[in-house]
């Protein structure tokens, strides 16, 4: 039997290893910005088209390269970064492995431009899924430009698995929001179809929090600079510094949360925990603060190297920094006055009153009427009482009436029924067919047994046809507002909104303007009040973010389904019979029962033959 283990072509290795570099166009922004920062570029320029699809292109003044170091740059498990294996245990650059380039070069039509300061030309190479084109002396300035072209054109399959340009612009914007708050020291440029969506200064060294405040000011909006608490500590194994959000800005969805360790964004579900613990007590249900929280633990005691992405690292004394988070961001929350602060041992009768404060003390003085006499009668009173007239007839004030018979018999009164039963009848649930099971559940009875009917995902359902139908029909009615309500968002929400105004206004949002950082809304739907709206359009923005298709129906579905999972009604709200018999019957009036907008089920049935066999085990 012949040999069946051989080596892949290194084209073919290329290619298996894009498949975990290179995800979707978001990853080949990450891994050039973070290219051109380790160049020690001081201005950083990405241009795309079509969501990266079409071109992305990375313009950095960084040190360059030469000629040979710039043919290297594409061989797979080439780098500058380290030399032995213990070089792994104290990175402090953003790439290391070697195989990003080389992993992008396999999938795309790759053109470099570089050279270094000292030099009078540079180098250009060309690069087509893998094999080398062309190379050449070209004149160039300073630093290097990469432009990639046609992402998976010879891997289809994978360009099919693509999302909408919406979706991925999301993700591109996401990545270059990561690196660009890793950097406040560096200005960054984002262009998409030639319109310019960020342009962040460069800002100064020397202030580094400012620096810090202005980037994420820049980004998110100047809305922003209101809801940032600053937040810092230094102890032996970490050194923490970044903002945090007030409670009273919280959001419904997990929106700014930055985790940003020795200069590189991270994911870490156990830290997050630790700043919710922090701000235990503060948030209302569902909500979730905002934070930008960079830390510093020494290089030896984290290991990046365990994920393609290195979003994901290992921390040597993960419980050590959870409590150094946790205490941290609750002194500062506590040190700015953001969480009230009780004294029970201060006599609150004690203190001075507002009004008072500032005001010089008088001396009490004491007055002594010295004519004063408390023996000496009141002759005025006394002769007042003498001369007052005695009314006629007085003895039958005081003759007793006579007792009136009354004929208990006729008397009419109305009296409270008292009956022997646990409840009110309107709370007797024995008149009814619906019962509500710890606020969460409604059961039914039916001809074949009983149904069970989760009226979160139920209500889900019934909202969505109802908002749909009127979406495509009539459109959903609108009120107008008395005075127009202005709602802050930041640029990347901004250009969402901007794409779906029309049919936002079928649905009953009226945009009457739309800033850089901010919508101006005329009339809102009927359905919701005021209150409702920013965690409403919060929401559907979210949704937007990962869900949305490009064509336009698919646009107003997606509105359907968010107004309907806003507005739905939340487990653990108390429903009368009444509401309980009227979701029952409303959810199984509509086209698809069975399922909610996001498919979830929204009931279960038990037939009699179930539930005896149950009680017959």
């Amino acid at each position: 039997m012949s040999d069946l283990i051989q080596l892949l072509s290194d084209n073919v290795a290329n290619q298996i290893a894009a498949g975990e570099v290179v995800q979707r166009p978001s990853s080949v922004v990450k891994e050039l910005l973070e290219n051109a920062v380790d160049a020690s570029a001081t201005n950083i320029k990405l241009i795309i088209k079509d969501a990266g699809k079409t071109l992305i292109q990375v313009i950095d003044d960084g040190m360059g390269m030469s000629q040979t170091d710039a043919r290297l740059a594409f061989e797979r498990h080439a780098t500058s970064k380290i030399r032995i294996a213990d070089d792994l245990f104290n990175l402090r650059t953003n790439g290391f492995r070697g195989e990003a380039l080389a992993s992008i070069a396999a999938i795309t039509h790759t053109t470099l431009k570089t050279k270094q300061k000292e030099q009078e030309l540079g180098t250009q190479i060309k690069i087509n899924g893998g094999k080398l084109i062309s190379q050449e002396i070209i004149s160039t300035p300073q630093g290097s430009s990469f432009e990639i072209k046609n992402l998976f054109f010879n891997i289809p399959a994978r360009r099919n698995f693509l999302k909408s340009n919406s979706i991925e612009t999301r993700h591109i914007i996401d990545a270059f929001q990561r690196v660009a708050l890793t950097y406040p020291d560096i200005a960054f440029h984002l262009i998409h179809n030639e319109r310019e969506i960020y342009n962040l200064p460069e800002g100064k060294t020397d202030l580094t929090i400012a620096n810090l405040r202005q980037r994420i000011v820049n980004i998110f909006g100047k809305n922003m600079n209101e809801k940032l608490v600053p937040i810092e500590e230094q102890t032996d194994i970490l050194k923490i510094g970044g903002f945090i959000t007030k409670p009273n800005f919280a959001k419904k969805k997990r929106g700014e949360q930055f985790f940003f360790v020795n200069n590189r964004f991270i994911k870490s579900a156990y830290l997050n925990h630790a700043v919710l613990n922090a701000f235990e007590g503060l948030l209302s249900h569902g909500y979730h603060p905002s934070y930008f929280l960079y830390l510093k633990v020494p290089p030896n005691s984290i290991d990046i190297n365990i994920h393609p992405t290195k979003t994901e690292i290992k921390f040597d004394n993960e419980r050590d920094l959870y409590a150094i988070i946790r205490s941290t961001v609750k002194h500062s929350l506590g040190q700015y006055n953001v969480v009230p602060s009780l004294d029970f041992e201060r006599d609150a009768n004690l203190d001075t009153p507002y009004s008072y404060k500032n005001k010089s003390t008088k001396t009490p003085t004491i007055e002594v009427d010295s004519n004063f006499n408390p023996f000496k009668s009141d002759q005025k009173s006394i002769s007042k009482f003498q001369n007052k007239e005695i009314p006629k007839n007085w003895e039958s004030l005081y003759v007793e009436s006579k007792k009136e018979s009354f004929d208990l018999q006729n008397i009419e009164v109305q009296a409270e029924i008292v009956s022997n039963e646990l409840f009110d009848e309107s709370t007797d649930n024995t008149n009814y067919s619906t019962y509500q099971i710890h606020h969460k559940y409604i059961v039914g009875s039916i001809k074949s047994g009983m149904v069970l009917i989760d009226q979160y995902q139920a209500h889900q359902r019934i909202l969505y046809e109802e908002f749909l139908a009127k979406l495509t029909m009539d459109g959903v009615g609108h009120q107008q507002l008395l005075f127009p309500l202005n709602i802050n968002l930041n640029k990347a929400d901004i250009a969402i909104i901007s794409e779906i105004k029309f049919d936002l206004q079928s649905a009953g949002f009226n945009i009457s303007s739309i800033f850089e950082d901010s919508i101006t809304l005329d009339s809102i739907p009927v359905s919701i009040s005021e209150s409702q709206v920013v965690g409403v359009l919060e929401e559907l923005i979210e949704n937007f973010k990962n869900e949305i298709p490009s064509n336009s129906f698919s646009q107003i579905d997606a509105i359907a389904k968010s107004l309907a999972k806003s507005l739905a009604i939340k487990s653990g709200t108390k429903l009368v019979n009444r509401e309980q018999e009227n979701i029952l019957n409303k959810l199984f009036y509509c086209k698809e029962p069975n399922y909610s907008p996001y498919g979830k089920k929204t009931f279960i049935t038990l037939t009699i033959e179930e539930l005896e066999e149950k009680f017959n085990l």
